[in-house]
C-alpha cells in the first residue's frame, strides 16, 4: 500500500514539478542559474523517497568565480540527492541530441547547459575546448562526474581524465562533490523510511597546472575515497538512530 501511495505522489509531484520549472525557464531561458533551481527542486523529491538528505555545503566558495565541481555518479537516484550540490553559475555538460528527449530535453536545454554536437567535435579534446570556451564566456563553473559510469554500488570507480584536464586547461580550482554511499537495493518503496544520505562539498582545491591529468585524477579519487568511506559509515549510523 505505502509502494503504491508513493509512486501516484512521486509520479503527479514529478510533473507539477517539471511543468513548474518550465515555466520558469522559460521567463529566464540560459539563465546561468537554472541549473540550481533545478537541482532544488529535484532534490526535494528526497522527502518522498524516504530519504533524509544532510548537506554540507563550503562555504569557500566564491559566486564570482569558476571551479570545476566533481562528483560521484551511483545511480539514477543522483536526481534526488547529489543534485541539491548545484550551486548558481554551475552547468553540466551533454549531447545535443538530449534536447529531444520529450520534457527532460526541453528542462535541460532551458536550463542553460551546455551542449555539444558531437558530430562536429567528435574528439574529447575538441569538447573540452568547446567547454573552457563557455566557461569563459558566462563565467560558468561546470559540474562533471569523472567516474563516467553510474558506479551502482561498487563504490568509487576510476576516475577518467577529462575533468582534470578541463581545469588544467583552464586554470580552475577543482570542488570535490561526495555523496555517501546509496545503494538502489537500500530504497525500498513499501517503506517510509530510507535512511540517511550525506552530500559533503569540499572547499575549493587549488591545482598544480603543470600536472600530469592521471596523476591528479588518481590524487583526488584518493581524496574522494577516504571521504565516501567517512560519511558512508557516519550515514548509516545516523540512519540506525533516527
Amino acid at each position: 500500500m505505502i509502494a503504491i501511495l508513493r509512486f501516484f505522489v512521486l509520479l503527479i509531484y514529478f510533473i507539477v514539478m517539471n511543468l513548474v520549472l518550465i515555466l520558469i525557464y522559460l521567463v529566464k531561458p540560459m539563465h546561468r542559474d537554472n541549473v540550481a533551481l533545478a537541482g532544488k527542486f529535484y532534490s526535494s523529491m528526497a522527502f518522498i523517497f524516504g530519504i533524509k538528505l544532510i548537506k554540507r555545503p563550503s562555504k569557500a566558495i566564491n559566486p564570482d568565480e569558476s571551479y570545476v565541481f566533481i562528483g560521484n555518479h551511483q545511480n539514477t537516484y543522483d536526481l534526488a540527492t547529489i543534485s541539491s550540490s548545484a550551486v548558481p553559475g554551475v552547468v553540466t555538460v551533454g549531447k545535443k541530441s538530449l534536447k529531444w528527449i520529450p520534457i527532460f530535453g526541453l528542462i535541460y536545454w532551458l536550463s542553460g547547459n551546455i551542449m555539444i554536437d558531437r558530430k562536429n567535435s567528435g574528439k574529447a579534446r575538441d569538447t573540452l575546448s568547446l567547454t573552457g570556451d563557455k566557461m569563459r564566456e558566462k563565467k560558468l563553473s561546470i559540474y562533471m562526474f569523472p567516474e563516467g559510469t553510474r558506479s551502482r554500488g561498487r563504490g568509487l570507480m576510476p576516475f577518467k581524465t577529462g575533468a582534470f584536464r578541463l581545469a588544467i586547461a583552464e586554470r580552475t580550482k577543482i570542488v570535490p562533490v561526495i555523496c555517501s554511499n546509496l545503494n538502489g537495493d537500500k530504497i525500498k518503496f513499501n517503506r517510509w523510511d530510507n535512511g540517511v544520505v550525506i552530500i559533503e562539498t569540499l572547499d575549493p582545491v587549488e591545482i598544480d597546472p603543470e600536472q600530469n591529468a592521471k596523476d591528479m585524477a588518481k590524487g583526488f579519487h584518493t581524496l574522494m575515497l577516504g571521504v565516501f568511506e567517512r560519511i558512508t559509515k557516519e550515514a548509516e549510523e545516523l540512519s540506525k538512530h533516527k
